[in-house]
């Protein structure tokens, strides 16, 4: 899911999936991080030197790219004490003649010019996730010691937001995209899963052009570099959420020399498939519900009764109801049961938003009425009061995770997937299935292979991981950390998406000395 990965905003949720909703597999993604800092130092840590002021990390600029790494950016004043500015990157970076492409780019300059190392670009995590709607609000939350000592800087990648963007179908046509097509476990549902992907595929193909086959992970990769020049910086210095850690790992395989001070929470495992991924995930939103159930069973207004496994059969007993017969709603725009299912994930992606699922799930469970559910999938997809949609969230998603994995969309398979699915998550899983149909009916073939990445010859890399995250398991965490060859996993005791800025002073203070100084927190830290 994206931020709130923020009901939107860093990293909006990643990505609440469904069953036919979530057939773009929105990997990762997080929603949205709380924001709270404090500094100091981690005893037992280790001290990595940076490079020595004034020593030029020399790059080979990738022939027919020179004038792009040389050219000079002009900012204009936006927000409250931001400035914005738009990038020339090429479409295809393999051909540069092919033509450019804009980036947008939001930074919030270091408050003291004396203290300044540098600028750390900031990704929330997606895909398909804004990073300049929100990079100035996070700021603010930073502790003063780093925003002294970085200019923050949020982009949108290629395809996403404000940069040069995948364009689909309009907002009537995804309002009914959402609601679903019917069940795909029967011969009569797939197709019409199948037919809904290639009118889809096609919608995107016509109005995205050939940017719909450039909008994968590596190339979005390769922009950074050109960022990192623009910017002024020798070494690119980066905190990566979620997908925003697959984003940043890839930028460390393929520039390790120029890899400066990473940050990558609440990693991905780059060499997961799409279907261990959604097994993954499945588990972990499982489990997540579990908890919830059992925290919320002794409140007052609590719509469950009995046992924890009795609630869990009360919802997915809802679930099943909306397929048969979608929720009135009192907009009436019916709530069906992909829209239920997104409703009910996303106040998992962070504990302290379980509370907005308990009302929710009183009126459906209680009147029947789907409202509130389908204000919660709202919030999650960014549509707006006006029947609008914040940003193009949606499509870029299913752009950028076709093009970056494979997808086995053989009837069999995914009926074998569909199986396991119900293995590791009883309640919830068999809507998480035939994830595969839409990148199956997908116009550009992928062009990424899922495998381990090394970052051979880059400089510390610090992995955070949470035990009880949702979305980006903490499993995922613990393998990004072995795979790179300097990898250093922190991990973070509790629940919920994403660990930096969560309000755990342990991880913060961690984060910070290590942008800071380059100071690594004692290996095996656990906060």
């Amino acid at each position: 899911m994206r931020p709130p990965e923020n009901g939107r905003g860093p990293d909006d949720i990643p990505g609440a999936r469904g069953r036919r909703r979530r057939r773009t597999r929105r990997a990762g993604s997080a929603l949205a991080l709380a924001v709270l800092l404090t500094t100091g130092p981690v005893a037992g840590a280790v001290t990595v030197a940076a490079p020595p002021p004034g020593v030029v990390v020399t790059a080979q600029v990738p022939p027919g790219l020179e004038d792009l790494y040389a050219q000079q950016l002009v900012w204009s004043p936006c927000g409250v004490a931001a400035e914005c500015a738009q990038v020339q990157v090429p479409l295809d970076h393999e051909n540069p003649a092919a033509g450019q492409i804009q980036l947008a780019v939001t930074r919030v300059v270091s408050t003291d010019p004396a203290a300044r190392q540098g600028s750390l670009l900031v990704n929330f995590g997606g895909p398909g996730g804004s990073g300049t709607a929100s990079i100035e609000a996070w700021a603010a939350g930073l502790d003063p010691s780093v925003r002294a000592a970085y200019d923050i800087v949020g982009f949108d990648p290629r395809g996403v937001g404000s940069s040069t963007a995948v364009e689909c179908v309009d907002d009537a046509t995804l309002d009914a995209m959402r609601a679903g097509t019917g069940d795909p476990d029967t011969p009569e549902g797939l197709a019409r899963a199948v037919a809904a992907a290639e009118r889809f595929a096609a919608a995107c193909a016509a109005s995205t052009g050939p940017l719909l086959g450039e909008v994968d992970t590596v190339s979005a990769a390769r922009d950074l570099d050109i960022l990192r020049a623009v910017l002024g910086d020798d070494q690119l210095d980066y905190l990566g959420y979620s997908y925003g850690t697959l984003l940043g790992a890839t930028y460390a395989e393929l520039f390790p020399v120029r890899t400066g001070r990473f940050v990558l929470d609440a990693a991905m495992d780059p060499s997961r498939d799409g279907s261990g991924l959604i097994l993954d995930q499945a588990a972990g939103f499982e489990r997540a519900l579990r908890l919830y159930v059992e925290t919320c069973l002794p409140l007052d207004g609590c719509p469950f009764e009995g046992t924890v496994d009795e609630g869990l059969a009360e919802i997915e007993a809802l679930l099943r109801q909306a397929e048969a017969q979608p929720l009135p709603t009192a907009g009436g725009r019916p709530l069906t049961v992909d829209e239920a299912l997104t409703a009910v994930i996303l106040p998992l992606y962070n504990e302290q938003n379980w509370w907005v699922l308990t009302p929710a799930l009183a009126l459906a469970l209680d009147h029947g009425d789907g409202t509130a559910l389908l204000a919660l999938a709202d919030v999650y997809h960014g549509r707006q009061p006006d029947g609008t949609y914040q940003d193009n969230g949606y499509e870029a998603n299913i752009a950028i995770n076709c093009l970056d994995r494979p997808e086995n969309d053989d009837p069999a398979a995914m009926a074998a997937l569909d199986a396991r699915l119900q293995e590791v998550a009883p309640t919830l899983g068999d809507w998480f299935s035939h994830d595969e149909v839409t990148c199956g009916a997908w116009p550009h073939e992928p062009v990424r292979e899922p495998a381990p990445v090394d970052a051979a010859g880059a400089g510390p890399i610090l992995v955070v991981g949470g035990t009880g995250d949702t979305a980006t398991p903490y499993a995922w965490a613990q393998a990004l950390a072995a795979q790179l060859e300097d990898g250093h996993l922190l991990t973070r005791v509790g629940e919920g998406h994403g660990s930096y800025l969560r309000g755990n002073r342990c991880v913060d203070e961690a984060v910070t000395a290590y942008l800071l100084e380059g100071v690594l927190p004692a290996e095996e830290t656990t906060c």
